[in-house]
């Protein structure tokens, strides 16, 4: 009997794996995308706090739990090289602990990417969230050939600021969103491919690029 086509043959983001000292980013499969569910609802913040521009993480179940797999089902289906949006379960010893997104629109011109998070509230404090967004500047910068990348985060937003101090990107400027209909004011970060390459980092590798450097655009 011939053996069929395989996922990753026909999706071959389903291949793609960067690994750092302590994690595994990949592509989730609709049941990794069930456990995956499973951490957010456990939780990702404190009761009262929202960390997010759109205030997802507090709607209500079922709703909750629909619209969390449309997004990323949204993500799959909608995806271009021209517009791509490249949503990772964050593995750490074999179980998912949360997401870690990069995204980029006109990637093959612009060579910028624009990277966003979320770390289930039982994994937060460990330096997770730091290697998480370590790993995915690797996968932009070395795997892709990226020139910048950006982030953003609430002005009390504390630990997601820390981590893009920390590894050497810069202030870009203020913005604002409004994720419960009152206006706060954000902090954007800018980070160069110069400022990436001039500081140490863990090692990190990537498997399964040269399958799918074209869906990016790259």
């Amino acid at each position: 009997m011939l053996a069929g086509t395989t996922l990753g043959q026909a999706w071959p983001l389903f291949e793609l794996r960067i690994r750092s000292p302590r994690l595994v980013l990949r592509l989730p499969t609709d049941d990794d995308l069930l456990a995956l569910l499973d951490v957010a609802v456990a939780g990702i913040h404190e009761p009262g706090s929202m960390p997010f521009g759109v205030a997802w993480s507090t709607r209500p179940r079922p709703t909750f739990d629909r619209e969390f797999l449309q997004h990323h089902w949204l993500m799959r289906g909608r995806w271009t090289a021209a517009d791509w949006n490249l949503n990772l379960v964050v593995e750490h010893d074999g179980q998912p602990i949360g997401s870690q997104s990069v995204h980029g629109e006109a990637f093959a011109i612009h060579r910028t990417v624009d990277t966003g998070s979320w770390l289930g509230l039982r994994h937060q404090g460990q330096g997770l969230g730091k290697e998480m967004r370590t790993a995915v500047l690797a996968f932009a910068f070395d795997g892709l050939g990226a020139r910048v990348a950006t982030s953003s985060a609430f002005l009390d937003n504390a630990p997601s600021n820390r981590v893009s101090r920390s590894l050497g990107y810069e202030e870009n400027g203020r913005g604002a969103l409004a994720p419960e209909g009152v206006s706060r004011e954000t902090q954007r970060f800018r980070m160069t491919v110069d400022a990436w390459r001039s500081r140490p980092r863990p090692p990190i590798s990537i498997e399964g690029i040269d399958g799918c450097r074209d869906l990016f655009g790259a």
